[in-house]
C-alpha cells in the first residue's frame, strides 16, 4: 500500500507509530513496550527493527516486523515506512505498508497476504489519498451528476498510482442494502490497493454516457486501471468487467478474483521517487550493558546468524521476483511478435491488394470502363452476431462447422467480452468454415494455417499471426494442462468421443480472460471442422 497525506511527516509519524502499537499490543498480541532504534525482541518468534534518519534530503522512519511461528511455517515480514515528501510532492508525506511471506524452503510458493488491520488503521486515521482521490475502508457513493464530474477526473487523473473500483446497485435493490450485503464482503480484500465506489441507479445514466466504451452497469464491477482513455475504444479490454452473475455465484470467490489485479498492480508499480530515495533497511542489534562475557558473546552470535540466514532469506525473495519479472517480460515480448506479425501480414496483403487494383483498373481502363474501374467494389457484407449467445444461435449458418463444446463456458464471455472478441471469433468460424468446405472438396491443400497464408482465404480472411496449429510441448506433456484440451467429438470421428484440440485460435489478449477457440480439422473424412472450446484461455505453465 502506498498513500500520501498533506499532514506533515512530524504529524504523520506519531500517528503511524501509535497505530502500530496499537496492532501489536491488542492486535498481534505482542509486547511493544522498549521500542527504540535496532532490533527489539516483542515475542518469543518476532522482532521488530526500526531505523530512522534526517538531513537535508528529507526524512523517513521504518518499522520491519518478522514473525516466524515455527521452523516450517516461513516467515512473515510487515514493514511500514513514513516519508517526507520531495519538493515536487507540495508538502505531501508518504505513507507504505508492505507485507510479504518468505517460505521456510527453497521451491515453496510465498502464501498471499491478507490486508493486515494496521492498513485499515491507517487509513481511518490518515486523510490518505493517491492522486485526486481519497482513499479510505468505505466505499464512496456517486449519487449525482455532480459527483459523476468528479468521479472522472479521478479516473483520467495522470499521478493516479491505484486502480479504481466500482460496483453498481441493480436498478430495484436497495442501495443501502445492497451495498452491506453484497458490495462490503467483496471489498474486503482491497482496502489500501484500490479507490472504491458504489455507483448508484441514478448516476449510471451520466457515467455510460461519459464512458460510452468503458460502462458499467446491472450490478456489475469494473476495475478501471491507471491511465484511462476514456476516449480510445480499444483502451477498455485494459479495464476487466465482473458480472452481476460471478458475484452472486459466490461472494467469497468472487472478492479472491476482484483484489488478483490490484494486489499484482501494488506489487509491481514503481514506488514513488521519494520512497526509492529511502535507503535499504540494514538491521543493527541494540548495544547491550552486560558486558561481554561467554553467553552474551554466544546470544552475539547467535542473533548474527539470524541476521545472515534473513539476508539469505531475502536474497531468495528478490531472486525470485526476478525470475518472475522475466518470466512477463517473456509473455509480454510473445504478444508483441504476435503483433508485429499480424501488421506485417497484413500490410504486404494490403501492398498485394493495391497491386491487384491497379492492374485491373488499367485493363478496364484500356477497356473503356471507366464506371466499373472507379465504382464502388461490391465486397460481401458480413453482419456480426450480437452477443456470443447469438454466436451459438447463428452457428447452423456454418454447414461445415460443427460445435461439440459447452454452450454455457461461451456464453459467459458476454460477460467478459470486450468489443472486437465476437467479431474476431465470428471471422475466425467463417474462416474455419470455408476452409472445412475447401478440404471436403479436397481443393485444400495442408493445415488451416496455411490455408490463412494463401490466397484462397480471399473471401474470408483470418490473420495467420492469430492461429496456432499446435500447444507447446510444457503443455503437451504435462498430463492435467492436456487434459483440459482433450474435447469432445463424434464418436464417428475417434472412437473415444474424444480428441486432443491442440490447434486454437487467439480471439482476445490483454487481460485475464485472453478467449481462444480450440478446434480439431477433419474436412477430408467428415466435411467438418469441429470446435471443442471457445471460453477464457485454458491453464498453461503462465497461468
Amino acid at each position: 500500500m502506498v498513500v500520501s497525506t498533506e499532514s506533515d511527516y512530524v504529524d504523520t509519524c506519531a500517528i503511524a507509530e501509535r497505530k502500530l502499537i496499537e496492532w501489536l499490543k491488542f492486535t498481534k498480541r505482542y509486547d511493544p513496550s522498549g521500542l527504540d532504534e535496532g532490533r527489539t525482541e516483542i515475542a518469543a518468534h518476532a522482532t521488530l527493527d526500526r531505523d530512522s534518519e534526517s538531513g537535508r534530503k528529507g526524512a523517513y522512519s521504518r518499522w520491519r516486523m518478522r514473525e516466524t511461528p515455527s521452523a516450517t511455517s516461513g516467515t512473515w515480514q510487515s514493514t511500514l515506512v513514513v516519508r517526507s515528501g520531495l519538493p515536487e510532492d507540495e508538502g505531501r508525506t508518504w505513507v507504505q505498508v508492505d507485507i510479504e511471506h518468505q517460505p521456510a524452503n527453497t521451491g515453496e510458493f510465498p502464501k498471499p497476504a491478507k490486508t493486515p488491520g494496521i492498513a485499515r488503521s491507517l487509513l481511518d486515521a490518515l486523510e490518505a489519498r493517491d492522486g485526486q482521490a481519497d482513499v479510505t475502508t468505505t466505499p464512496a457513493f456517486i449519487e449525482d451528476d455532480g459527483d459523476v464530474n468528479d468521479l472522472l477526473e479521478e479516473l483520467c487523473d495522470a499521478n493516479r498510482r491505484m486502480p479504481v473500483v466500482i460496483a453498481t446497485v441493480p436498478y430495484g435493490k436497495d442501495p443501502d442494502d445492497w451495498s452491506r450485503r453484497v458490495v462490503e464482503p467483496l471489498f474486503r480484500n482491497l482496502h489500501g490497493l484500490a479507490v472504491l465506489y458504489v455507483l448508484m441507479p441514478a448516476a449510471q445514466v451520466k457515467f455510460n454516457t461519459e464512458l460510452e466504451f468503458h460502462p458499467v452497469f446491472g450490478g456489475g464491477v469494473r476495475t478501471y486501471v491507471p491511465g484511462l482513455d476514456p476516449a480510445w475504444k480499444p483502451d477498455a479490454q485494459r479495464h476487466p468487467v465482473m458480472s452481476r452473475r460471478t458475484i452472486e455465484a459466490g461472494t467469497h470467490r468472487a472478492a479472491a478474483i476482484l483484489a488478483a489485479l490490484p494486489q499484482r498492480l501494488a506489487s509491481r508499480h514503481a514506488l514513488p521517487a521519494a520512497l526509492l530515495s529511502v535507503p535499504r533497511q540494514r538491521t543493527r542489534l541494540r548495544p547491550s550493558s552486560d558486558g561481554a562475557d561467554i553467553a552474551q558473546l554466544r546470544n552475539d552470535n547467535a542473533a548474527l546468524t539470524s541476521l545472515l540466514n534473513e539476508a539469505e532469506q531475502a536474497e531468495a525473495v528478490r531472486v525470485n521476483e526476478i525470475n518472475d519479472l522475466y518470466a512477463e517480460l517473456a509473455q509480454a515480448e510473445r504478444g508483441s511478435d504476435d503483433l508485429r506479425g499480424q501488421n506485417e501480414e497484413l500490410y504486404d496483403k494490403f501492398q498485394e491488394s493495391q497491386r491487384l487494383i491497379r492492374f485491373l483498373r488499367e485493363r478496364l481502363e484500356a477497356a473503356g470502363d471507366f464506371a466499373t474501374a472507379y465504382g464502388a467494389a461490391d465486397t460481401p457484407s458480413i453482419t456480426y452476431p450480437e452477443t456470443f449467445a447469438d454466436l451459438l444461435d447463428r452457428l447452423e449458418e456454418l454447414p461445415f462447422i460443427a460445435f461439440t463444446g459447452n454452450p454455457k463456458t461461451t456464453q459467459k464471455l458476454d460477460s467478459q467480452s470486450v468489443d472486437n472478441w465476437l467479431n474476431v471469433a465470428w471471422d475466425g468460424l467463417l474462416a474455419l468454415n470455408q476452409f472445412a468446405e475447401a478440404s471436403a472438396d479436397g481443393k485444400a491443400s495442408g493445415d488451416f494455417l496455411s490455408w490463412c497464408k494463401s490466397e484462397a482465404s480471399g473471401d474470408f480472411p483470418f490473420p495467420a499471426a492469430k492461429v496456432a496449429m499446435r500447444e507447446s510441448d510444457t503443455v503437451a506433456r504435462n498430463g492435467k494442462l492436456r487434459s483440459e484440451r482433450i474435447l469432445p467429438v463424434p464418436e464417428a470421428v475417434d472412437a473415444d468421443g474424444r480428441v486432443f484440440m491442440q490447434a486454437h485460435l487467439k480471439i482476445g489478449g490483454g487481460n485475464t480472460v485472453a478467449p481462444r477457440l480450440h478446434f480439431y480439422e477433419d474436412g477430408p473424412r467428415s466435411g467438418k471442422v469441429y470446435v471443442g472450446y471457445l471460453g477464457p484461455h485454458l491453464r498453461n505453465t503462465l497461468t
